[in-house]
């Protein structure tokens, strides 16, 4: 669903307005990029009528109205977009519980496993950034056959904690994309101080720079990373979940712009 709306929306962005949005995040941060437009000087005087009556203000009100019936009737089309049946089966499943705020571009998937806190957090972020390269990618000379697949949910970069709840022992940051039913490990980290691994403030990214974060997970004993991933498995962050996280952020990232189009038009409007 979450992917058919995404080609809805790349459609018709080559029709319509261009909606740029912003994210800032810990894991990734990106902005969608508008093509420039050429510069019109106008004699101030001129124009001062035109401004000053509302017309822009009524003409950007009616297109992002546009913009918001389109997503809306997209967003429904044949599927419960209250709770979509892959969000029920996660939920039912009981292993994770899902921290979303809304209007926060990061969510957080927490559980306790035996005497340990396991934290993953990721960003809809990387959803912009991903659509960037790929509206690049299709403007190159490649044929149709060599371009990536746009149905496919988009990888989404994941950062996991992993923290002795009653030791104090330090915790382990894994940094990791979730992408085709796997995770695929960048590195990962070791902090004797389990709250540097975890906070999410300014003052703990300043702490962790100069910190070795250890080597490249690929650099690692096979054998060394093939046990790492068995480690992980056993906590619940599988195939499963690797599926399962491009797909809620993609529904996330599309409540979140309904959202945003409501609240400006509603600020335009006043």
């Amino acid at each position: 669903m979450a992917s058919s709306l995404r080609a809805l929306r790349t459609a018709a962005r080559s029709f319509s307005l261009s909606s740029p949005r912003n994210f800032s995040t810990r894991v990734a941060a990106s902005a969608r990029i508008v093509a420039p437009r050429a510069l019109v000087f106008r004699n101030f005087s001129s124009s001062q009528t035109v401004f000053g009556s509302g017309e822009t203000d009524l003409a950007l009100s009616q297109k992002l109205a546009e913009e918001l019936q389109f997503e809306k009737e997209s967003t429904a089309q044949g599927e419960d977009v209250l709770v979509p049946a892959f969000l029920q089966a996660f939920k039912n499943a009981g292993t994770w519980t899902i921290e979303d705020k809304p209007g926060h571009d990061e969510v957080a998937l927490t559980r306790d496993f035996g005497n340990e806190h396991i934290r993953l957090l990721f960003s809809i972020a990387d959803i912009d950034a991903a659509q960037e390269e790929s509206e690049f990618d299709s403007q190159d000379e490649e044929s149709q056959e060599d371009q990536p697949n746009t149905d496919a949910p988009y990888p989404i970069r994941v950062s996991i904690s992993v923290t002795k709840v009653c030791t104090g022992k330090g915790a382990l940051s894994i940094d990791a994309v979730a992408q085709d039913g796997a995770f695929v490990v960048d590195n990962i980290s070791f902090y004797r101080d389990a709250k540097l691994a975890t906070d999410v403030t300014a003052d703990a990214d300043w702490k962790r720079r100069g910190l070795y974060i250890g080597p490249q997970f690929d650099h690692l004993d096979v054998a060394v990373q093939e046990l790492f991933e068995q480690y992980l498995e056993e906590r619940g962050v599988n195939s499963a979940l690797a599926l399962f996280i491009p797909e809620y952020a993609e529904m996330k990232e599309q409540k979140e712009y309904l959202a945003w189009l409501q609240t400006v038009k509603e600020f335009v409007d006043v």
